[in-house]
């Protein structure tokens, strides 16, 4: 496959389908993106690439206040919309519609920012250098990604989902996106000529005797639901498997689940001055 065909297969695959939102919109700064919740302070300048609904964003204006600025960019104006309408209101907060490989800034922000983003192109690196660029001299940027094929389960979930999870990494990897993007990211950073490189384990790590336990584990019951349509559409499970893995996992998770690690890791680098 040609890498614009590639670039555009990973464009249609990563469109958010109806019911991604309120996954997003469960996450907040302190829980989503812990790393940068420690780099923030008062007054620094902030552009978080691929927003979604705001809701982490928010938590970064509230970071910077008051003299701060931050601004939320994502290509989806669905998502858009309703991050202006669910944060537009908050001091020091703007949302613009733009691409992650075209950034529309250049040597502008103390801390350019994507979260769980650059894992959903076919060029990460690509979209990184547009994000150095963002970056002021000496500013910095800071990335949080997956590596998705080292999840683990306890105990084993049904295996109709891991037939679904299998599948859901075969689709990403056929469009071009690396699963194990976590991994590679401080070899891009260097790619960048950024300095200071910084990996920061962020597992995000959930026990049934935690609060949202239901929630973090149900969110692959909510992607089988949600991106799940698209893997059929796209061939590459039927709506049967779909809905079965969805059924049947729902069910694991609240009578057998025990706890969930997903392999996550945090990249931050400094833009020479």
């Amino acid at each position: 496959m040609s890498p614009q065909l590639s670039a555009a297969q990973a464009r249609q695959r990563a469109h958010m389908p109806q019911g991604t939102a309120a996954i997003l919109d469960t996450r907040t700064l302190a829980t989503a993106h812990r790393r940068l919740a420690q780099l923030l302070r008062p007054g620094l300048t902030v552009l978080d690439v691929g927003c979604g609904t705001g809701a982490v964003t928010r938590g970064i204006a509230a970071a910077v206040a008051p003299e701060g600025l931050t601004v939320g960019l994502d290509i989806h104006a669905g998502l858009l919309a309703r991050a202006c309408r669910g944060h537009g209101n908050v001091p020091g907060l703007a949302f613009i519609l733009g691409d992650a490989y075209n950034l529309p800034c250049r040597g502008t922000f103390d801390v350019v920012t994507a979260a769980r983003v650059l894992q959903w192109l076919a060029d990460p690196l690509a979209a990184l250098q547009a994000m150095c660029a963002g970056a002021k001299p000496g500013g910095y940027v800071v990335t949080l990604e997956y590596n998705h094929a080292q999840i683990v389960w306890e105990p084993t979930p049904p295996l109709s989902m891991q037939h679904f999870y299998h599948a859901f990494l075969r689709w990403r990897a056929d469009a071009g996106m690396d699963n194990t993007l976590a991994d590679h990211l401080a070899d891009l950073y260097a790619q960048c000529g950024l300095e200071d490189i910084v990996s920061t384990p962020q597992h995000e790590v959930s026990s049934k005797h935690d609060p949202d336990f239901l929630t973090r584990l149900g969110l692959w019951a909510e992607v089988a639901a949600s991106r799940g349509h698209q893997m059929v559409a796209d061939g590459i499970l039927t709506e049967t498997q779909r809905a079965t893995a969805e059924a049947e996992y729902r069910a694991w998770v609240h009578d057998s689940a025990i706890a969930q690690t997903m392999y996550l890791i945090a990249i931050e680098g400094r833009r020479p001055s």
